[in-house]
């Protein structure tokens, strides 16, 4: 069950990397907590002045669409 998850959430991240990749970042899962999922923005997202608004409005959106057991997603700094 726990690989599905983590699968699931991988992919909803696949979905949004191009959209990163193109602006010359990227995003990493780091992992799952109490339906909590932690991810490092990489690259020009991790400087980014708007990265907050893309984790709440763009990442947060589509993994509870993949993953609806989801609560929330929030950004690391470091691992």
């Amino acid at each position: 069950m726990k690989k599905t998850l983590l699968d699931n959430i991988e992919n909803a991240l696949e979905e949004i990397r191009p959209f990163l990749k193109n602006d010359g970042g990227n995003i990493s899962l780091i992992g799952v907590e109490d339906n909590t999922v932690k991810v490092k923005f990489e690259g020009a997202c991790s400087t980014c002045t708007v990265n907050q608004m893309t984790l709440k409005s763009g990442v947060e959106m589509i993994i509870k669409k993949h993953v609806p057991e989801i609560q929330k997603v929030i950004s690391v700094e470091e691992i």
